[in-house]
């Protein structure tokens, strides 16, 4: 019988392209070329006998048999690396609990739940990490993270379609309004209509097929007029108070809106809720995460949506 010998070297690039989702992108973590790194998964598919990766125009992304071997590579590779800190008398470290989260998490809930964890359990130590959704999914899927707080949109389907199916619990329940300068025609009122918003100037954050576009409001008739574009909320409000178009956000950023900055309500088309959720791979709860959950969950509570 066969046995299967993949190399090390080959199963760290497995979780690397796994978690980057794409060649080039894990080469360059790994400090290798584009090549070395086909090199790699050519050998690894050839010890396993079967097609690991999916090639599309978007990127790669595991087959099944790829997923297959992913979690049983992550749990050889966390134990070496036990392993060798064993080896090297390094002491353990206090629970880590590794978190993912969307860009706006930071302003919503995030701040005041590690500041709880500091006070009342000095033995957890959780390192965050931010990304597109895609990104944390794909990182959940590789084991870097433990947890990731997303924003979903309605119908709130499956995050991906790999088994098994990652576990969502909802943290809190938000809308999208409309940031408009304070001192514009939109910002002396409460309630816009989606049909004015024709022809205006936007802030958005950049695109990809796998992530929509964040700024402009779904579902406006024609094509938006881009003016800048950035990731980070903050910058995207000071552009507004400065007068230089308009964007979205959700109603969580309320208490962090500059001056100048007005948030209005949109009047027609379907509503649009979003869902922050906490997603990870189902099994146990290590007791740091089951802490960390349990203090998010809290934190969620008390903030308004």
């Amino acid at each position: 019988m066969n046995v299967m010998e993949p190399s090390l070297t080959g199963l760290r690039v497995l979780r690397e392209i796994a978690e980057r989702g794409s060649f080039s992108a894990a080469a360059a973590e790994l400090g290798y070329t584009q090549s070395a790194v086909s090199r790699q998964v050519a050998a690894l598919e050839r010890a396993a006998g079967v097609k690991l990766f999916d090639r599309g125009p978007g990127g790669v992304a595991l087959t099944a048999p790829g997923a297959t071997l992913l979690r049983h590579a992550v749990v050889a590779l966390d134990a070496l690396a036990a392993a060798e800190r064993e080896l090297k008398g390094v002491a353990p470290e206090c629970s880590v609990v590794r978190l993912g989260t969307f860009p706006s998490a930071g302003t919503l809930i995030l701040p005041r739940t590690l500041a709880v964890l500091r006070r009342t359990q000095p033995g957890i130590r959780v390192t965050t990490r931010e990304a597109t959704t895609p990104a944390l999914v794909r990182a959940l899927r590789a084991r870097t993270i433990d947890l990731a707080i997303l924003a979903v949109r309605p119908p709130y389907r499956p995050l991906d379609d790999q088994t098994p199916r990652l576990e969502c619990e909802t943290l809190l329940e938000t809308k999208l309004l409309l940031a408009v300068p304070a001192d514009s025609g939109l910002g002396n009122r409460d309630v816009v209509d989606l049909e004015e918003l024709a022809g205006q100037e936007w802030i958005a954050g950049g695109s990809n097929p796998a992530e929509p576009m964040m700024g402009v409001w779904p579902g406006l008739p024609g094509r938006p007029r881009i003016t800048h574009t950035a990731r980070d909320w903050l910058t995207k409000l000071h552009l507004v108070a400065a007068g230089s178009g308009i964007t979205t956000v959700p109603q969580g950023l309320a208490d962090v809106v500059p001056a100048g900055v007005r948030l209005v309500e949109v009047r027609g088309g379907p509503a649009e809720h979003r869902r922050v959720v906490l997603a990870r791979l189902p099994g146990p709860r290590p007791p740091g995460v089951a802490q960390v959950i349990q203090v998010l969950h809290r934190e969620a509570a008390r903030r308004p949506a």
